[in-house]
């Protein structure tokens, strides 16, 4: 008997040493690693559960993994303690926000965006405090600031700035919708090939920055077709290439639509027939030309060797435009996680000879020293001891400067607004250009309305800003009700109060334009695109959409309350996540009112509007300037 017990202390002995061997080689079995960024080479991506702290393993371009603790990983978004009272109002939800990492299960790029943002707030904080010496030594801050703003416009004319075969423009603060890339030059060379690339900002520990678009013109055709053609395209160090879009396309059936507009215009590929035409007004009769001469009428195509050509790509809702000489010919779908305001460089390379090339409507803050109505437009003090009727957060990305300046100066400035009885945020990612960062901090602590967020601001995780917006209306501000809405939105305050109010609804409550049996979009070429895996349902349930809708305060406390104990259903489309949730309450037994509103308008301005999506700030403007001379709400055009 002593032998066996001997026996079993010897055996246990072994396995101990070899759990400690496990532990000091395996990196999992730590429960925190010294750097965020640590290398393993399993290519698995699975959640390991970790008391309060976590590791996780994603997969990286590079075919690798990395062990991700998320503990140290949301240590390097910590709040600085010398920030002033006014630079903290933007960080009100960024404590809450602090261990979203834990909970992103079926949010793409979640991990990524955070070690992005970990980047940009290291760089931000750096150079406020640089920025800090430098006001307490020599120069103003003005100046300073003035130099770093980002520009309107950004233009090259002179032909010694043109290298042969690979030019550079640099975006400042990258592009927005309304941007423009105008590029005036000829075709030459053999070939007479060239292309443009806008090209994204290189990630950390990569060596080639992801290409948003890839324009592509062979003027002697390809592999695939002797004619000319034009080749859009996207590539990232994770994905390659992506699918081609051929224009002309080889399925002219399969011709799509990007903001109304074809994703191969018609006209390219079909014959020329002014150009045949003046061809044959150059002889006498074309009964004269010889059999031998066979004058064909010519395929049209935007670009010729030899002939100057104005290209311009804009940014639009839904992509790319491309017009060369005034004519619309291509379109070109933003794909997922390649955004507009991710480019910071025109790349032309090719045959091309280049006389001027110039981005314009690019974003950029106005100078608070010259806003006459700086203190019209700074928000309101939070109340105190006096409950608030409505909170509305404001979906706005980082370089959108324009957008929520002309939100500050028209339905802001609604008396509802101005005495708090309506308070209204704007909730901001990072981004990954630091001069944008810099301006939208200063923005921040100039007008008080907006919330940062501890991550970079891609589209797929804008369910992050709804859970903030949720929080910011439960707990930073105790709102009757919470709304969520666009930076690109109109929305008629007074009338939202006054339909809220008729509802006679204060608990259960999900108001705004309702859609039921919808069923998932399973295109994937879509932006809206669900996998059977994040949406294995045939339809969802009844939900608002985007541009404005409202819920009761138990209900956005209920989603707070759900994503800190890491219950809550993560969605990358956010309306429809506001649906899943609302439906999981209900099924617990909270009764849920379903209020329709159909004046909720998504795509533009109609008459009687309480909410108009898709509108410039130039039409904001326009919308409010109709509201005070003829107190009804006409669109602009009418």
């Amino acid at each position: 008997m002593k032998k066996l017990s001997g026996g079993l202390i010897l055996v246990s002995l072994f396995v101990l040493l070899l759990l400690r061997y496990g532990m000091v080689e395996n990196p999992l079995a730590e429960m925190s690693l010294p750097s965020p960024f640590s290398r393993n080479n399993s290519q698995h991506l699975h959640w390991v559960a970790a008391g309060v702290d976590e590791l996780v393993v994603v997969p990286n371009p590079k075919n690798e993994s990395e062990i991700i603790s998320t503990g140290s990983l949301m240590s390097h978004l910590s709040i600085p303690l010398n920030l002033s009272a006014e630079e903290l109002l933007s960080l009100q939800t960024w404590k809450h926000m602090i261990h979203l990492v834990n909970h992103s299960e079926g949010l793409t790029q979640a991990i990524e965006a955070v070690k992005e943002a970990v980047t940009a707030w290291e760089g931000l904080m750096s150079s406020i405090e640089d920025e800090g010496l430098a006001r307490s030594g020599n120069g103003s801050k003005s100046k300073r600031l003035k130099e770093k703003q980002c520009p309107y416009s950004v233009i090259k004319m002179n032909a010694s700035e043109f290298s042969v075969g690979d030019f550079r423009l640099k975006i400042p603060c990258g592009l927005v919708q309304g941007s423009s890339l105008t590029v005036i030059g000829t075709p030459q060379g053999i070939l007479g090939n060239f292309k443009i690339d806008l090209m994204g900002t290189t990630l950390p520990g990569e060596q080639d920055p992801p290409i948003i678009l890839h324009y592509n013109v062979r003027l002697l055709g390809d592999k695939i077709t002797e004619n000319p053609v034009i080749v859009q395209n996207t590539w990232t160090l994770a994905n390659d290439w992506g699918p081609e879009d051929r224009c002309p396309s080889p399925d002219p059936d399969n011709n799509k639509k990007v903001d109304d507009l074809d994703q191969c215009s018609e006209v390219v590929g079909e014959d020329d027939k002014q150009s045949f035409t003046s061809k044959l007004s150059s002889h006498t009769s074309a009964r004269n030309l010889s059999k031998d001469e066979g004058i064909k009428p010519r395929r049209y195509f935007p670009f010729k060797q030899g002939y100057l050509a104005i290209s311009t790509l804009r940014i639009g809702t839904e992509g790319i435009q491309m017009s060369v000489n005034g004519k619309h010919i291509t379109s070109f779908a933003f794909r997922e996680a390649l955004e507009p305001w991710l480019v910071n460089e025109a790349r032309i390379l090719g045959d091309i000879k280049l006389l001027s090339v110039l981005a314009s409507g690019l974003p950029t803050s106005e100078d608070s020293e010259h806003v006459t109505d700086l203190e019209l437009l700074k928000s309101a003090p939070l109340p105190i001891h006096k409950a608030v009727d409505l909170f509305i957060g404001v979906f706005s990305t980082a370089n959108n400067f324009k957008q929520r300046m002309a939100v500050r100066r028209t339905w802001m400035q609604y008396p509802a607004v101005r005495s708090g009885v309506v308070v209204v945020r704007f909730f901001v990612g990072l981004h990954k250009n630091q001069l944008v960062n810099e301006e939208l901090w200063n923005e921040a602590a100039t007008y008080g309305d907006i919330q940062l967020m501890p991550f970079v601001d891609y589209y797929s995780l804008i369910t992050w800003k709804t859970v903030a917006i949720c929080i910011y209306g439960t707990n930073i501000v105790s709102a009757k009700y919470v709304m969520k809405t666009d930076d690109d939105a109109f929305v008629r305050i007074d009338e939202m109060l006054s339909s809220l109010n008729r509802t006679i609804v204060t608990h259960g409550l999900l108001y705004g334009r309702i859609s039921n049996d919808d069923i998932p979009n399973r295109n994937p070429d879509s932006k809206w695109y669900i996998s059977p895996e994040e949406w294995p349902g045939q339809r969802y349930p009844p939900w608002a959409h985007g541009p404005g809708y409202v819920v009761s305060k138990d209900i956005a406390n209920a989603v707070y309350m759900q994503h800190k104990k890491g219950q809550l259903k993560m969605f990358k489309l956010e309306d429809v996540a506001m649906g899943i949730w609302t439906d999981d309450m209900k099924k617990t037994g909270m009764h849920v009112k379903y209020v329709n509103d159909d004046r909720i308008h998504i795509g533009g301005c109609e008459e009687g509007y309480l909410v108009a999506h898709y509108q410039q700030p130039r039409e904001m403007l326009c919308l409010w300037q109709k509201l005070q001379e003829m107190n009804q709400p006409r669109c602009c055009g009418e």
